[in-house]
This record gives C-alpha cells, sequence and structure tokens, in this order.
C-alpha cells in the first residue's frame, strides 16, 4: 500500500455566512469547524499525513486554537495563495512521489469515512477517484433570456476529497492558473489524464451559508 496524505484547504472568508470570522474557524458546539474536517480524516485512515493549508495572516490564530483548545492530531501547515489553485499547488509541495494524495475542502465536516476510504482505494487503484453524487431535481439551464430543461440523469454534484496518485496531480498543477480550473480534477484532466467517479455521500455538503452551517451544527458531535 502506498503512504496516504490529503491537503485540506483553508482559505474561506466568510462573505456568504455575513461574519467576519472566516468560515473554517467558526464554533459548532465551541469546537472551530475545522476541527471536525481534520478530526474525521485521522479517525479514518491512520497513519495519514495531513498538510493544512492556511492563508499567511491566519497561521497565528490558528496556532492560537491548537493551544485554546489543546488540539493534538498531528498535521503540517502550507502557507495558501491568491486562489484555491495556488493554496493546493502550495500544499502538494510537501507530497512525496509514489503516494495517494486527497485535496479535500476545509468546510466539508461532514465527509463520511465511507466516501474518504474508498476515494484513496480507488485512486490508488485507478490513478484517480472524484466523488459525485445523482442529482435528484429538475434542471434547466439557462441560455441569455431563455432556459431550457436538461437531462438530470447525465449529472453529476462533485465532493471532495478529490484523490490522486501523487505524481501525476503534482505534475498536473506544474501549470500556470487557469479560469476553467473548477477543482482539481479538471486540472488532472486538462494533462488528457482520464477521470473515475466514485460515490460520495449526500451529507458531505460545503458549508457555505447560515442554513449550512445550522445542518452541520445538527450532524456533528
Amino acid at each position: 500500500m502506498l503512504p496516504k496524505y490529503v491537503v485540506i484547504t483553508a482559505g474561506g472568508k466568510g462573505v456568504r455566512m455575513n461574519t467576519p470570522l472566516p468560515k473554517q474557524f467558526m464554533p459548532i458546539h465551541s469546537k472551530p469547524l475545522l476541527f471536525y474536517t481534520i478530526r474525521v480524516f485521522a479517525q479514518t485512515l491512520p497513519g495519514l499525513h495531513i498538510i493544512l493549508v492556511l492563508p499567511t495572516a491566519q497561521v497565528n490564530y490558528w496556532h492560537q486554537l491548537v493551544s485554546e483548545h489543546n488540539f493534538t492530531i498531528p498535521l503540517q501547515i502550507a502557507e495558501g495563495g491568491p486562489t484555491r489553485f495556488h493554496s493546493v499547488k502550495s500544499g502538494l509541495k510537501l507530497v512525496p512521489d509514489n503516494a495517494v494524495v486527497g485535496i479535500h475542502d476545509a468546510v466539508r465536516p461532514l465527509v463520511s469515512s465511507e466516501t474518504i476510504k474508498q476515494s484513496f482505494h480507488l485512486a490508488e487503484k485507478l490513478g484517480n477517484a472524484i466523488p459525485a453524487i445523482e442529482v435528484t431535481e429538475s434542471m434547466r439551464i439557462t441560455e441569455r433570456a431563455f432556459n431550457r430543461p436538461i437531462a438530470r440523469e447525465t449529472l453529476r454534484i462533485i465532493q471532495t476529497p478529490q484523490c490522486f496518485r501523487s505524481e501525476s496531480i503534482k505534475k498536473a498543477y506544474n501549470v500556470n492558473y487557469d479560469e476553467s480550473f473548477t477543482d482539481d480534477a479538471s486540472v488532472l484532466e486538462k494533462t488528457g489524464e482520464r477521470i473515475y467517479l466514485s460515490e460520495g455521500n449526500r451529507l458531505n455538503i460545503k458549508i457555505t451559508t447560515p442554513e449550512d452551517f445550522h445542518i452541520a451544527s445538527a450532524l456533528l458531535s
């Protein structure tokens, strides 16, 4: 088995949460949201190497939180960049070749252990694994002033952790930023690699709005 790494990107600013506190640090049951995200990975994959990517201005605050809450899960810190692309690229510099690496949004604390295990397993076997779920509601696509239905059977909602053989994703990120890069899979796909979808979980929402935060508060303990 290959060694396993996860790069957790925490660059949110909390704009849509209407709070000056970055959403990854907002408390849920008195603990920062980010703690829950890190915990589920550490508990699911013993021996996992965790890399947390933070904006430079938030590193000292992170160390303050670690001290206040006696947070003991070991990890490495990488400093982020102006976009998620640059932050991931920074985190990947701490990942060796011949490993499996997951890239995960810090504000997805509800990811299941099953999704984590399956994504890492399939990535080691196939080269990459991108968790996805089916669309269950009717969908329409807008085109200027018009709109039309689109077959939901052809659509998937993409989640994280997106997992990869480390040498392939590191090589893929050795390019300049492009606005077409919407996630890590799109960066790898640019190199010609085939993308493999794995099964995600519906509760693995990205905490973006106050409503999302209430859901997470109800489900986390």
